[in-house]
């Protein structure tokens, strides 16, 4: 049974985004966007920690010799958290300065796919890129809001969020990483919220939180919608799936007025439920 969504850390996050099950340390990572931090939140123990990061994170990824890869306006970064330290990995779009790197993955083939945006959320300067032993691949253009990718259990699906049209995209992906077939998986009507960060389960499920939604949805992988899962605070940015049996969400308060905000005490914290 799904349960009822619960705040485990009222972190206030502006714009929390990109939660990340670290298997490696058995630990939630996420970053908050607008005010260049990286969280961490140990379940088992209940321990919270926090790095100031570059300027606006937009995720964080396991990195392929351990720490990670931390995506940063308009750059890649490693990130080794024992130090708290970030070294340049690659520049991303220095020729588009209003724009800023937003959500990214990793496929099960270990490489990472990540889109950009235009900050100001007005103009289709965004695209989505493949980076890899090869360097940047540019694999679609044409977005103001990019969010995901995420990726199929088999790799062979990847679902990918144009933000302000309502439409969550799947491409196929073959073994060299090369993406095609672009279609529409789903589109969320309007009123019921803008779809954020997807993810997919074990069972090849796609959820996706609804930012202004008070909700994530999850749909089976032929695009129906199979539920619905309610939140005290209208933001819900992206789900994450842990080893400890938890899905944990995070939320933001940007765009909330200040009455708004006080109705939604909770707007920012990282919530978890059991998704079923």
């Amino acid at each position: 049974m799904t349960s009822e969504p619960t705040c485990v850390w009222d972190v206030k996050a502006k714009l929390g985004e990109g939660p990340l099950w670290s298997h490696a340390d058995q630990a939630l990572w996420f970053v908050d966007i607008k005010q260049d931090r990286i969280h961490r939140y140990d379940p088992k123990t209940g321990d919270k920690r926090s790095h100031d990061a570059p300027d606006e994170p937009g995720f964080i990824v396991p990195g392929e010799k351990g720490g990670f890869i931390v995506g940063a306006r308009g750059a890649l970064y490693r990130f080794e958290p024992k130090t708290g330290g970030f070294s340049l990995l690659c520049d991303v779009e220095k020729d588009k300065p209003g724009n800023r790197i937003n959500d990214g993955a990793l496929d099960p083939s270990g490489r990472l796919w990540f889109g950009t945006m235009d900050n100001a959320e007005r103009d289709p300067t965004g695209s989505l890129y493949r980076f890899d032993a090869k360097g940047l691949t540019v694999i679609d253009s044409g977005y103001v809001v990019t969010n995901g990718p995420c990726f199929s259990p088999d790799g062979r699906t990847m679902y990918h969020t144009d933000t302000l049209a309502g439409v969550i995209c799947a491409f196929d992906v073959d073994a060299g990483g090369h993406a095609s077939n672009k279609r529409e998986f789903a589109t969320v009507e309007p009123g019921a919220g803008y779809p954020d960060g997807p993810v997919c389960d074990a069972a090849g499920n796609v959820w996706t939180g609804l930012y202004r939604g008070w909700a994530v949805r999850k749909y089976s992988a032929e695009g129906k919608l199979l539920a619905t899962v309610r939140f005290p605070v209208s933001n819900i940015t992206k789900m994450a799936f842990a080893a400890d049996g938890y899905a944990y969400a995070t939320t933001a308060w940007k765009g909330l007025s200040d009455e708004e905000r006080r109705a939604e005490p909770l707007a920012g914290g990282l919530f978890r439920f059991k998704a079923a």
